[in-house]
């Protein structure tokens, strides 16, 4: 395998939604030990009406399911605040392996300490857009702005919901994590990254208050 597909296995965003669900139920057997003694009626409900309940009970309607996935937030979120100045700064995406880097059989890859700039195997031109959205302001913002023409760039919420946002923007919409916000050193929103050369340009908005 070449040098340049094993690096693109590096993602620079990951967004990942996983919901499962699983039940199982396990029967027992019975055996006739035959009647001892004084036999008195067992006032016992039946337990597969009582699962049955249980179930009906704690699973949660369609439109529970709906509003969960409306108002759904990773818990990893970024929240950042507003920018208050205009200001520039680049970002050397130059990585070091913490540990080494093997194929399927144990074979080393990359061994510890193996250092890489992944801007040279993966084409990243559209860029990253970073908002509030639960921002109304912000969220204008973008829209009169170039990059919501521009299919190639990724819009990330620092806040707010994406379910939502995508279905106004008739766009995809992404969550800012802990991880992304510390790789580009993220600290305030609107923020915008794009490639320059063989760094990242991360420029902060400071938007004009009305």
């Amino acid at each position: 395998m070449r040098v340049g597909v094993k690096n693109r296995r590096l993602a620079v965003l990951t967004f990942v939604f996983l919901v499962a669900t699983s039940a199982q139920v396990f029967a027992g057997t019975e055996k006739d030990l035959g009647t001892v003694g004084t036999v008195y009626p067992i006032a016992e409900p039946d337990l597969t009406a009582e699962m049955r309940a249980y179930a009906q009970a704690h699973t949660p309607s369609l439109e529970q399911q709906r509003k969960a996935i409306e108002h759904y937030q990773p818990r990893d979120l970024r929240k950042l605040p507003k920018a208050t100045r205009d200001r520039t700064f680049d970002v050397d995406m130059t990585y070091t392996l913490t540990h080494d880097m093997t194929d399927g059989k144990g074979k080393i890859l990359y061994p510890k300490g193996y250092t890489f700039n992944p801007l040279k195997y993966v084409n990243f031109t559209g860029g990253l857009v970073i908002i509030d959205g639960s921002d109304p302001r912000q969220v204008e913002w973008f829209k009169k702005s170039p990059y919501f023409l521009n299919k190639l760039s990724i819009l990330l919420l620092s806040d707010g919901y994406a379910s939502q946002l995508n279905k106004t923007l008739n766009r995809p919409v992404y969550y800012l994590t802990g991880q992304i916000a510390d790789r580009f050193r993220l600290a305030v929103v609107p923020s915008i990254v794009v490639r320059k050369g063989d760094v990242m340009s991360v420029r902060e908005v400071k938007l004009n208050e009305k």
